[in-house]
């Protein structure tokens, strides 16, 4: 599988990639198909899961590569990366604040970004999607440090960091499905709503792919901002969501087990 990988440019690694962690999206909503759907507190465990996962990717997957990459320049290795990560949660932020969503568990009330009408079902579709952007980038960029030639990047690494967003992503997309079908829509509005969410992965992988490739000496910031915005994601929407149905000590298991997957993923294979 390496080597067949090997002979793929960077772009379409990280377009392959993001199938397969959008494949992982619609498997979580097709749950809503099954007969008995998950409780609240399933549902917690698995978004605390997903934090997880995101903290430890945004660290070893994406950080610590920025880090090495920056050693032996002209200015300090941190200082590109402490750049670049301000600058992807700063991004986050600006969507955050004009995108209509609302966060999964929250009322129709509390939907930030700019005021709208739109459909509960349709904000609660964009919230997801708001978290996948930067899962889709952390992807690419990658992969993109791969096709580089960079030797702090490499090919089962970038293999690792999309086997562990796909698998959070199970949970996200069932975290959506399920909650939008007990609201009243149907099983199959339910799914299709929730498979839709990881689309947005496949266009960022390929962005955050082309843009590494095309400019080399910007990867380490390219790293650091993909985890930037995945940590802001993580702080702001992931975290406060497991806990506010008052599962607070099993979400925060899920967080830990999430974690210490992705550190072994990551470190077993990269």
């Amino acid at each position: 599988m390496i080597d067949v990988l090997l002979s793929i440019h960077p772009v379409g690694q990280a377009f392959l990639a993001s199938l397969f962690t959008w494949g992982m999206t619609a498997c979580g909503a097709g749950t809503v198909y099954l007969g008995r759907n998950p409780g609240r507190k399933t549902l917690d465990a698995m978004l605390g899961f997903a934090a997880g996962v995101m903290i430890a990717a945004s660290y070893w997957s994406l950080l610590a590569p920025a880090l090495a990459m920056g050693e032996g320049k002209a200015f300090p290795a941190w200082l590109p990366v402490a750049f670049g990560f301000l600058c992807g949660g700063a991004f986050l932020r600006l969507i955050d604040n004009f995108l209509p969503h609302l966060h999964l568990n929250f009322p129709r009330s509390e939907a930030e970004g700019i005021p709208t009408r739109w459909r509960r079902s349709t904000l609660l579709v964009l919230a997801i999607t708001l978290h996948n952007i930067p899962e889709g980038l952390a992807i690419g960029v990658a992969f993109g440090a791969v096709g580089a030639g960079f030797s702090d990047a490499s090919l089962s690494g970038a293999i690792a960091l999309a086997l562990g967003i796909g698998i959070q992503n199970f949970p996200e997309g069932m975290a959506v499905s399920v909650p939008l079908f007990r609201d009243g829509l149907t099983r199959r509005r339910s799914f299709m709503a929730g498979q839709l969410s990881g689309v947005v992965e496949i266009f960022a992988a390929v962005l955050g792919a082309a843009l590494v490739v095309a400019a080399e000496p910007l990867l380490p910031m390219a790293l650091s901002f993909a985890a930037g915005a995945m940590i802001f994601v993580v702080v702001e929407e992931v975290i406060p969501e497991s806990q506010r149905g008052g599962n607070t000590d099993i979400a925060t298991l899920g967080v830990m087990i999430g974690f210490t997957l992705m550190m072994i993923l990551d470190v077993a294979l990269g």
